[in-house]
């Protein structure tokens, strides 16, 4: 047993979930996924209405996952504190209120600003499902419900984009944050009504300073550390994709914004499908076996889709083949890494919850950036996603024993 190892053992599944548990939970964990792909048709519109650059425009969707990555480090520790629903609930409310700032915003200076205030309080619908998670769930049960959730995740990419395509239409860019505010109201109503209190006070953290302490705990244990990261740099290029794809396709190529909104749902198909074979995988096999396995995949996909921008062979429908291989890859490594990082620390299941969140967040909102940095075009995109991937295997085969003797079930420990 390692040093960051929890002192009791983990308590076993006694709770099986039913289909408006998992939907309420899913819920939870799209509200961040929502408000990015909501928005996403109107990035053009964005940098036209307020007079600033496609990168300036890209960096709203930055600074709202670098704002969410903040905001799960600091809600993580306090709903080990005080429990999972009070957060959520003053998170949400929050996130309403932003939203509605975010519809009045005279600059993209005061944008940035407010979507990253934006990130800050949604992450904790996100962060507080995620602990709801483990209060419940360990190992491959938690691989499997992570991977059912994107089921209910996947719809954000399935029609957000062309809801929100429908709102700029006929209200504007602005009546999409009014949109995203009447979304987490109706999340705020679900919760208050349907959220069980998982964390007991007998379990509870006995103060503040102890709840933040945690972050040391979790540093100390280099392999949680090394998981962590994992997520984060498969987010990141899913976010590679997310941010440069309104640019890559509908400027680059041409596409109109109904064709980008078709594209985009297809390939949150591949998202979807990709979530649900991992599902089923994780009743045969660990989860290390199904990510050393992915990663490896990953590389090689996004490796190819650089050629493929770089040269031009196949054109937009070789583009769209491979994005779509690639999509459906992202969904395998971060249930999976995560599942296998929470079970070290149960005990503090949202400081450890919040940790990998905000690693998923900040590392994608710091990558995703350089997609408008190197010239917003499909290589740009493709290099970045490429390098993500590449950083994901490095991490696996380097800072955790997956490749090495014994590292089939039992990597973390070795």
């Amino acid at each position: 047993m390692s040093a960051g190892d929890p002192v009791t053992p983990a308590p076993q599944p006694v709770f099986r979930p039913n289909a408006k548990y998992v939907l309420m939970l899913g819920v939870m964990t799209a509200l961040p996924a929502v408000t990015t792909d909501i928005y996403l048709p109107s990035l053009p519109d964005v940098a036209d209405d307020l007079g600033t650059s496609a990168a300036a425009a890209q960096m709203t969707m930055s600074a709202m996952l670098v704002g969410g990555a903040v905001g799960q480090l600091v809600i993580g520790p306090l709903s080990d504190r005080f429990g999972r629903r009070k957060p959520v609930l003053v998170g949400v409310t929050l996130h309403v209120i932003t939203s509605l700032l975010c519809a009045f915003a005279p600059a993209i200076g005061p944008l940035i600003a407010l979507r990253a205030l934006q990130g800050f309080f949604n992450a904790s619908a996100s962060v507080v499902a995620m602990a709801v998670i483990r209060d419940r769930f360990v190992g491959p049960d938690a691989s499997r419900l992570l991977s059912r959730l994107m089921l209910v995740i996947g719809v954000a990419p399935l029609f957000a984009p062309s809801i929100g395509g429908l709102i700029a239409g006929e209200f504007g860019w602005r009546g999409v944050f009014v949109g995203l505010a009447l979304y987490g109201a109706a999340l705020w109503v679900v919760v208050l009504l349907r959220l069980p209190e998982t964390l007991p006070r007998e379990r509870r953290l006995a103060s503040t300073r102890g709840a933040w302490r945690g972050y040391g705990v979790l540093l100390r244990d280099r392999h949680f550390v090394a998981l962590s990261v994992l997520p984060g740099l498969g987010q990141a290029v899913l976010m590679s994709y997310v941010v440069g794809s309104p640019f890559v396709l509908r400027e680059g190529f041409g596409l109109s914004a109904n064709q980008f909104a078709l594209v985009f749902a297809v390939n949150g198909v591949g998202l979807v499908a990709g979530a649900q074979i991992n599902a089923s995988l994780v009743r045969k096999f660990a989860p290390i076996q199904i990510i050393r396995t992915a990663l490896p995949v990953s590389c090689f996909l996004t490796a190819a889709l650089v050629v493929l921008a770089a040269t031009g062979a196949g054109g937009l429908p070789a583009i769209l083949v491979m994005l779509f291989l690639i999509m459906s890859m992202c969904s395998f490594t971060p249930p999976n890494a995560s599942a296998i990082a929470l079970s070290r620390h149960g005990e503090r299941a949202g400081t450890a919850a919040a940790f990998i969140g905000s690693l998923q967040a900040g590392v994608a909102g710091v990558v995703s950036p350089l997609v408008g940095a190197l010239g917003e075009d499909a290589l740009a995109m493709s290099t970045v996603m490429a390098g993500a991937a590449a950083a994901a295997l490095l991490v696996l085969a380097l800072a955790t024993p997956a490749y090495r003797r014994g590292g089939w079930t039992q990597p973390v420990h070795a």
